[in-house]
């Protein structure tokens, strides 16, 4: 349980911190800095939240990991998150 809670708040904080990198004309992508436990971090991309990012300072989170994110920012942070 415990896990869980620190992986989705991980998430939660990687998309709080994130920002929009345009990589191609047509790609545009979610880049965070990884400053987190490598636990939580691999967890989230074993659950397909997160690009693989070894050896990068940052992550890319993909499309699930921000619509899991967002519906975490709704559910800790309710009115606050909207437009998140």
């Amino acid at each position: 349980m415990e896990d869980q809670i620190i992986e989705d708040l991980t998430l939660l904080l990687l998309h709080l911190t994130s920002w929009e990198e345009r990589v191609h004309e047509e790609l545009t992508i979610q880049r965070a800095w990884k400053g987190f436990r490598f636990e939580a971090l691999d967890a989230l991309e074993e659950a397909g939240y997160l690009n693989p990012s070894r050896g990068a300072k940052s992550v890319t989170l993909t499309e699930a990991g921000i619509e899991r994110a967002r519906a975490l920012a709704a559910r800790y942070l309710g009115k606050a998150a909207e437009g998140l």
